[in-house]
């Protein structure tokens, strides 16, 4: 089968990855717009994902059987309803469903629906009820953006002024545009997050490992929130917290989405806080997580293609893991998350090592030079035996690239060493 990935970031480039190497069930794979370090694994179209009739022209013309879409965007754009009504198998949830990731307030109504454990909320619009509210929560406050906002839409506010700050640029200077037009405050949860991502038709699902992403900055969990600085998988869990979430978080989630007859067959993506009351949801996403894909895919033991393209039709495959970990470093652009760099140059030294090896988020390529092109950059891939040697191989793979702007965490997967 010829396959189509919708987006063009590391996630995606690690799905073109993963359904190359699907040699006996994936014939070609293409990829839109995809981008340079994409094309030696995927023939790249260069069309917005909005233009629908030349989205339907790569179909027809390349003959795709299955497109999987990567970015929330499209989702929320409602791609998936158009191509699912024109006959084409899709794994992405619909628009009306895609809300779980698109409204955090939606979501947080769907939660306490759901029954499913979660931090107390107010939904605000203002910059004087925020505060009001927050009266009913001990610091540090959390305040959401209700819309879209590529990682950057979560404030945690130690204090009363800097909850302001938060909320005057939401509320009055529009930093994130219609996606902070409302929000919500949310009581802080103390713990540490995991990310629990399940492949569903909103009927039956199947677990991925659990990964930890690093979604602040700097070391040491310091700086502003991120898209995602790293992860390292499986995360070790005992077997009785593993089952209270999937009792208290995946089964009534799973139930809701099918009560509500939601159209999904993709991936639900939860965000967990582990509390020393129990699990806590701290999100939804209805796609790939982003660095998580890059650190999860390699650790299947099947092919991605036979996965995928069987979720596009409504069936969920049993999954086997190798015995492996894994971890991703992200190499952000300076100036990142606000106003990266984009131009700088990059050298690269290509490796086809399986063990460590770099994939494409935010680069543009003019003959042999590289140079950034977006946020978060490169992802450096490492695996290994144990969690100590993933790392290693990872940060051997970003100590190989160079370049006057790039810049990376240092301690990714340190906790879990611990």
């Amino acid at each position: 089968m010829n396959v189509l990935v919708i987006g063009q970031g590391g996630r995606e480039h690690a799905l073109v990855r993963a359904l190359k190497q699907s040699i006996s069930s994936v014939s070609a794979v293409h990829a839109l717009p995809g981008s340079d370090g994409m094309t030696s694994e995927a023939t790249c179209h260069n069309v917005e994902w909005s233009d629908f009739e030349r989205v339907f022209s790569v179909i027809r013309e390349n003959k795709i059987g299955c497109v999987i879409i990567g970015p929330e965007i499209p989702l929320a754009g409602g791609l998936s309803d158009v191509l699912r009504k024109a006959g084409v198998a899709v794994v992405g949830p619909s628009k009306e469903a895609a809300q779980l990731e698109s409204s955090k307030i939606f979501s947080k109504e769907f939660m306490i629906s759901a029954g499913v454990p979660t931090a107390r909320s107010f939904t605000v619009s203002a910059v004087d009820e925020c505060l009001a509210r927050a009266s009913a929560f001990a610091p540090p406050y959390v305040l959401k953006a209700d819309g879209l906002a590529a990682g950057k839409g979560v404030f945690i506010c130690a204090d009363m002024n800097e909850l302001r700050a938060a909320a005057e640029a939401l509320f009055e200077r529009r930093a994130l545009g219609e996606a902070g037009e409302r929000a919500l405050l949310e009581e802080f949860s103390p713990g540490y997050e995991i990310s629990y991502l399940i492949l569903t038709n909103g009927r039956d699902y199947a677990s991925l490992p659990l990964a930890q992403d690093h979604k602040r900055l700097l070391d040491d969990d310091r700086g502003p929130n991120t898209g995602g600085m790293g992860v390292v998988a499986p995360v070790p869990l005992a077997p009785d917290i593993h089952e209270e979430i999937l009792r208290r978080v995946v089964v009534p989630s799973v139930a809701e989405i099918g009560r509500r007859g939601y159209t999904f067959n993709g991936v639900l993506f939860i965000g967990l806080m582990m509390t020393p009351e129990g699990p806590s949801v701290l999100e939804y996403n209805t796609r790939f997580g982003d660095p998580e894909t890059q650190a999860l895919l390699p650790l299947l033991d099947g092919e991605w293609g036979d996965v995928l393209t069987r979720l596009s039709r409504g069936e969920v495959a049993n999954l086997r893991w190798k015995p492996l970990s894994s971890a991703c470093v992200v190499l952000a652009a300076q100036g990142y998350p606000d106003s990266p760099v984009k131009g700088a140059w990059v050298r690269l030294q290509q490796s086809n090592e399986q063990r460590r090896y770099l994939l494409h988020a935010g680069t543009r390529r003019s003959g042999d030079e590289w140079s950034t092109n977006g946020g978060r950059v490169l992802n450096a891939i490492g695996l290994g035996a144990t969690l100590r040697d993933a790392i290693e191989a990872a940060y051997e793979s970003a100590g190989t690239v160079q370049s006057e702007s790039l810049f990376f965490r240092r301690d990714i997967g340190r906790k879990q060493l611990r």
